[in-house]
């Protein structure tokens, strides 16, 4: 399966899981080809929070986003009125979610997610829609 077909099948579940989670949500048709405007993958609000995410998945590697990527993203949430985030899922995980702030950014500019990170330092689905909190060793 190309990565493109893979990638657009784990935007449909994204989308599908906050659907699902009482999320009003729509996936960018073609975002980032078919238009010269840069779009999220995904936009999703409740009422009282809304979402430009940018969705990457990976079978186990590091996921990278370019600084472009990322700038363009908060560029489009700043002006919508949203909270830009950026949605990642690793082969056999959940979804995790950060925002652009907290990601590692590389000596070139772009920025990286590894699976350890997004296991330990990402907000995880439920977090993410208001369903839990994180709690953590210091938090007892």
């Amino acid at each position: 399966m190309s990565a493109n077909r893979k990638g657009d099948r784990r935007e449909r579940e994204l989308v599908n899981r906050l659907d699902e989670a009482g999320f009003a949500v729509m996936r960018a048709p073609a975002s980032g080809s078919a238009t010269t405007r840069d779009l999220p993958d995904v936009l999703a609000g409740n009422g009282d929070v809304f979402y430009a995410i940018e969705a990457k998945s990976s079978a186990g590697d590091p996921i990278y986003l370019t600084g472009e990527e990322v700038e363009a993203l908060i560029y489009f949430a700043q002006n919508f009125g949203a909270k830009a985030r950026i949605a990642v899922r690793f082969d056999r995980e959940d979804w995790y979610f950060f925002h652009p702030g907290d990601l590692h950014v590389t000596d070139g500019g772009n920025y990286r997610v590894k699976k350890e990170t997004a296991l330990t330092d990402g907000e995880d689905f439920a977090e993410f829609v208001g369903r839990s909190e994180k709690t953590t060793l210091d938090d007892l």
